[in-house]
């Protein structure tokens, strides 16, 4: 690991905080480090609030997007919701086919199959459309480069309002409207909602123009929240506002489908880690394993007991899934090593029957071991299919265009994309990609980095700066969780390996100069006990955190990494 100490703020702005707000020079150096320099931004930090969400009208296209949709819901037209096979692509058309369906009865939804159609907009979507007389299309977290499937869509008679926050290409498809902040062409104030937030924001403007009122569209925000914490997109912005209010949803009035997740989780209160890790690899599964619909039949569902049912059956999933990317991992590990691939700067691997619904968990585990712009390929159909992954501060997205002589059709974002080329190509692109790869990448971009966000000594942690700290969040890109530094500690004699193969370490420490102590958990970290041994001074890198046991609550470092003096 590569530990960095981020650049202090200015100092008239922390001393500044200090005053306005009277609070420490710690969590004033915190706030200023995210870009909160005055009273009124730490305000809107600490207390998010709907009334900062920006106008939906000022996103391009917004007004014939509605103009069409009050068309389609006046002449009594069929509307079909489709969406990706994912989570943003599941709780975007749970969100705007419920919402649609309380002004007008006639609407459908449609997933694509993963394996028989694959990412985004497809022909057999748009066949199922025209045979079914629908005649408007409204596409979610998909679609901004379905240049050809929108034409085909035009002339059976069909129109198209695409919803996407994927980058567009070169051409902006033909639709009668096109909602993406990132089009080079739209001035919406901020640029990295989820797919889910820009169908939100699509609902935010039929509310207003049908003068109804914003507080019949907060119970939406659950999936919008979900759609953020698993999408992995920035939680700044209106994205921290909705995340933030979608977070209070899920915990006081879930949905029916939320509410039976939430029991197989049997967690009390949800974090939008717990969104992540709990809730969104379940929501995932459907379409991983089985069919998207099913986590929109989940999402939309109002009867908790049925609900309870679909939960059953997407546990299953889950279940089915966590297996499939445990022996798929291993494979990929085993054929990266017996291709003496190990030093490359990038990781390629290919098995034509890994199973295409986890190969992107998979890309993730390997940049997890070896920590490299990661692709993973499996065949579908005729085609060879893949996930990508990359590594903190290299755009895969940019990789993947400087290869693109070799791929059909590719589309993502900066961490994460996919791709389909012809198998006699794939050797050609995988040499391709290590090489661009190899000439564009920063080798130090190769070892992990934990970015620290300042030193801090035991004596400054009490329950005031934990109690600030919690307002900090909820925590994701942009906005994580602060990183604390703290150097010459010592484990007081009961560090122990704890966990299955022994892989985590829980230990005591205690400042050398002030004897104060801290209890601290580093999950992965069993290796570093050695450190530990004979009592020898360390560095310890450590987010906080509350642990309950037996009743009681107490503060515990979450130790990220450990090294010697």
């Amino acid at each position: 690991m590569r530990w960095s100490i981020k650049p202090k703020p200015n100092s008239k702005s922390v001393s500044n905080l200090q005053q306005a707000l009277g609070i420490s020079a710690s969590i004033a150096q915190l706030l200023a480090q995210r870009q909160i320099n005055n009273f009124e931004e730490a305000k809107g930090f600490f207390r998010p609030n709907l009334n900062q969400l920006h106008d939906p009208f000022l996103m391009k296209d917004m007004d014939l997007a509605i103009a069409r949709i009050k068309t389609a819901i006046t002449a009594n037209e069929r509307i079909m919701v489709y969406g990706d096979y994912d989570v943003d692509g599941t709780t975007s058309v749970a969100l705007m086919s419920s919402y649609l369906i309380s002004l007008h009865p006639n609407i459908a939804t449609y997933i694509p199959d993963r394996y028989a159609e694959g990412y985004g907009v497809s022909y057999k979507g748009i066949d199922f459309a025209h045979d079914n007389e629908i005649s408007l299309i409204i596409a979610l977290d998909c679609g901004i480069k379905a240049i050809e499937k929108v034409t085909y869509a035009k002339e059976k008679g069909i129109d198209f309002i695409i919803c996407d926050h994927h980058r567009p290409g070169k051409q902006i498809p033909d639709a009668v409207a096109v909602l993406d902040p990132k089009r080079s062409d739209c001035s919406y104030p901020y640029k990295e909602l989820c797919g889910c937030g820009v169908g939100f924001k699509l609902i935010q403007a039929i509310n207003k123009t049908l003068n109804g009122n914003f507080n019949d569209i907060i119970p939406y925000l659950d999936l919008v929240a979900t759609a953020i914490g698993a999408d992995i997109v920035p939680i700044t912005g209106e994205n921290r506002i909705l995340a933030f209010y979608g977070l209070q949803i899920i915990n006081q009035q879930p949905r029916p489908g939320f509410k039976a997740l939430i029991a197989q989780t049997k967690k009390q209160e949800l974090s939008i880690t717990d969104v992540v890790f709990m809730i969104a690899p379940r929501i995932n599964a459907a379409g991983r394993m089985k069919h998207g619909l099913h986590a929109v039949e989940l999402l939309t569902e109002t009867d908790y007991d049925t609900a309870v049912n679909y939960a059953k059956a997407i546990e299953n999933y889950n279940t089915d899934r966590k297996e499939a990317d445990k022996r798929i991992t291993k494979e990929a590990l085993i054929q990266i090593q017996e291709n003496n691939e190990t030093e490359q700067f990038s990781t390629v691997v290919y098995h034509p029957e890994w199973h295409k619904g986890v190969i992107g968990i998979v890309a993730s585990r390997l940049t997890e071991t070896y920590y490299r712009p990661t692709l993973v390929f499996t065949k579908s159909g005729n085609k060879l299919a893949a996930s990508a992954r990359s590594v903190v501060g290299y755009d895969v997205y940019n990789a993947l265009e400087a290869s693109a002589e070799f791929i059909e059709q590719f589309g993502g974002h900066k961490y994460a994309a996919g791709l389909t080329l012809t198998e006699e190509n794939y050797l050609k692109f995988k040499s391709k990609f290590e090489q661009v790869v190899k000439s564009q990448i920063d080798p130090k971009l190769l070892l992990p980095e934990i970015q620290i966000d300042q030193t801090l000594e035991f004596h400054q942690i009490d329950a005031k700066f934990y109690r600030i700290l919690k307002q900090f969040a909820p925590f994701g890109p942009m906005n994580s969780a602060p990183v604390f530094m703290t150097k010459n500690v010592v484990d007081t004699g009961y560090a122990k390996t704890v966990g299955a193969d022994d892989k985590h370490l829980k230990c005591h420490f205690k400042c050398l100069q002030t004897g104060i102590k801290f209890a601290g958990i580093g999950f992965n970290l069993g290796h570093k006990i050695t450190l530990l041994q004979n009592q020898a001074p360390v560095n310890i890198v450590y987010n906080l955190d509350e642990n309950e046991w037996n009743g009681t609550i107490s503060l515990q470092l979450r130790i990220k990494d450990i090294q010697e003096k």
